[in-house]
């Protein structure tokens, strides 16, 4: 053999050998089966069904004749999940349920959460028809007249406000939520995502709508042919060609059922941060002012943080990303990633400062290999205000990059140990195992971005295929000995049936430890009764404000407790409506030593400013009420 032909040879062999040796370096530990089985030990749930299968049950939608190749894909979204208090418990002991089985948004009371009990029933749109399916629903007294009013979103019209007119002691019932337009008149929207928050610090809540297909365009029409503004993603990581978001500006008279006025504000918010596919909306407070930032997580491109800046009757956003250094990828920077943003949340490991945001993606360990991410801050709260988001991508190193095809994903602390937990919904279109098509998903992503946007360029996906729904398992990420997340939902036997779209958390029978509601596609969906043994007692905080003649929970409020007897710090904000088709109840679930109390500070913004006092926590429920002259009275 020729010199050079060896040389060459011999300098494959080592650069092999280097890749090798450097794979064997940086492989990452593994926590032994005893470590898992003691973390595991310290939780526990039951599951119990919240309905069955309705009549006339159906596994795959009606779609527009342009969209029947791939109508499995457009049929995988809908179930949606909410807990809230309609009945004045103090705990979130009723459910807004979304079956994508029948398309229906029934309230009820939640199993085995006490009560007097009344007959569940629907929500219903005065205008509604078979091309309109609903998505969602988020409970939030939105006219503030101190009832719990309900936002149902829909593919196919724009939401609708189910406006309580409810009393104290009368049982929840369609006759008392009535429904009304979101905006007059109806128009034709697809949303995905919906959230309330005060944007502008006038101390009414107001409204984020997450929009998905172009608005006009009729998905679900059989009749639709032809329809010209149908239209798929414009790119596999930079679409921006979805149906505009809207930001909605409220401002309530107070009184019992009148609908309040609406204000689009939309055009005050730079436009690109609008247009991409929404799946998810955040809302957090990142500069400590108590007006919320937003994170767009987005199908299809890159997330969007906006820093918010906004006065009274006047909102404005900056939109800000991260920095990218020598070992990230540009595809897991803060607002430049090109992945399938899917869920959002929120959770503060340090119990201080900004919080940890984690993000579900699409996360195969094959075929398209994008990753979850959870955005771990490396700065400052004045980096945010300079234009900067001082965050970086943490989830290999900490265990949670890959969970498969993952949307909702929540935190919160199921052991009362004072650090939450991590649960994610997974799944996508459950078929028949003998016909995985990731294949032709493969394929269709390698090919020509610019025909992805057309229908017919789609390979097929259609009823009895299998796209991540027989493989995926949903996730319960507990932190573990060594740093690093471990999945315990199969230990725990938390797996569900069928693929999951949202999660729903709170206590709902007043026990002290947080439960969670499991919104599955096209199969029922499933209580998670916490029946931990052992575990060290909490302060369920509810926090409310001055309502009409009552009160309403004060959304956006934040409550630190200080590290005390062995429990560490702990930091929450109260915006349940948080990530992909799950509300969780508006309540805190707070840890606290045992056989002792705790000292924390709430913060909250009314139209009077912010506000900070103090709070003495002790075990069980708490209400507060947070006043504008920043006294907090204890109900």
């Amino acid at each position: 053999m020729p010199s050079g032909s060896i040389r060459r040879s011999t300098s494959a062999v080592v650069a092999v050998a280097l890749c090798v040796a450097a794979g064997l370096v940086t492989a990452l530990p593994e926590t032994s089966q005893a470590e898992q089985d003691t973390v595991a030990a310290r939780f526990g749930f039951r599951q119990v069904p919240v309905n069955t299968t309705p009549a006339g049950a159906r596994y795959v939608r009606p779609v527009q004749p342009g969209l029947v190749g791939i109508q499995s894909w457009i049929s995988a979204v809908g179930a949606a999940v909410a807990l809230t208090d309609l009945r004045g418990l103090g705990r979130p002991a009723d459910l807004c349920l979304v079956d994508p089985r029948d398309d229906t948004v029934r309230i009820s009371p939640v199993p085995e959460a006490g009560g007097a009990q009344y007959p569940a029933f629907e929500l219903k749109p005065r205008r509604w028809d078979s091309t309109m399916a609903p998505m969602g629903c988020v409970p939030a007294d939105i006219n503030a007249d101190g009832a719990v009013d309900i936002i149902v979103y829909y593919w196919g019209r724009s939401p609708v406000l189910f406006l309580n007119q409810a009393t104290a002691g009368q049982p929840p019932s369609a006759a008392l939520l009535p429904g009304t337009e979101l905006v007059e008149p109806m128009q034709v929207w697809n949303t995905t995502a919906l959230n309330v928050g005060d944007l502008d610090g006038s101390g009414d809540l107001d409204i984020v709508v997450g929009n998905y297909f172009p608005d006009g365009a009729k998905v679900l029409d059989p009749n639709a042919t032809g329809d010209a503004r149908m239209r798929m993603q414009d790119g596999m990581g930079d679409a921006a060609n979805a149906g505009p978001s809207r930001v909605l500006l409220t401002t309530p008279t107070g009184v019992r059922g009148a609908k309040p006025t609406i204000t689009d504000v939309s055009a005050d918010v730079p436009a690109e941060a609008l247009r991409g596919w929404v799946l998810a909306v955040g809302m957090q407070d990142l500069t400590g002012d108590g007006l919320p930032s937003l994170y767009l997580a987005n199908d299809f491109g890159p997330d969007t943080l906006l820093v918010n800046n906004s006065t009274p009757g006047r909102v404005s956003f900056t939109p800000v990303k991260g920095a990218r250094d020598m070992v990230t990828p540009k595809s897991e920077v803060l607002g430049r990633d090109s992945f399938k943003g899917m869920g959002v949340t929120f959770t503060y490991s340090s119990g201080t400062g900004l919080p940890d945001i984690a993000v579900s993606n699409i996360t195969e360990t094959y075929a398209l290999q994008e990753s979850n991410m959870l955005f771990v801050p490396d700065g400052t709260v004045e980096d945010l205000r300079a234009g900067t988001a001082p965050y970086t991508e943490h989830s290999q190193r900490r265990g949670v990059a890959r969970s498969g095809w993952s949307w909702d994903i929540k935190a919160g602390d199921f052991d009362n140990d004072g650090t939450d937990e991590l649960t994610q919904a997974t799944g996508f279109v459950l078929g028949d195992r003998g016909k995985d098509r990731w294949a032709l998903l493969q394929e269709l992503a390698m090919g020509n971005a610019e025909l992805l946007k057309y229908p017919v360029s789609w390979p097929n996906f259609g009823p009895g295929d299998d796209l991540s729904g027989a493989r995926d398992a949903n996730k319960f990420w507990v932190d573990g000995p060594d740093g690093r997340y471990l999945d315990l939902a199969g230990q725990l036997r938390m797996t569900q049936q069928a693929p999951s779209r949202g999660f729903a958390l709170g206590d709902v029978n007043g026990d002290g430890l947080l439960d969670m509601v499991v919104a599955n596609q096209f199969a029922d969906s499933m209580l998670l009764l916490n029946t931990a043994t052992g575990a060290p007692p909490s302060a369920e905080v509810e926090l409310v404000a001055p309502g009409g003649t009552g009160t309403r929970p004060a959304i956006g409020a934040q409550v630190e407790v200080r590290a005390t007897n062995g429990v560490p710090a702990q930091k929450t904000q109260l915006y349940p409506a948080n990530g992909h088709a799950g509300a969780s109840g508006a309540q805190l679930h707070l840890a606290l030593p045992r056989g002792g109390s705790a000292d924390a500070t709430v913060t909250w913004r009314d139209a009077a400013g912010l506000h900070r006092a103090p709070l003495r926590l002790t075990a069980g429920h708490h209400r507060f009420e947070l006043k504008p002259n920043g006294e907090v009275a204890a109900r």
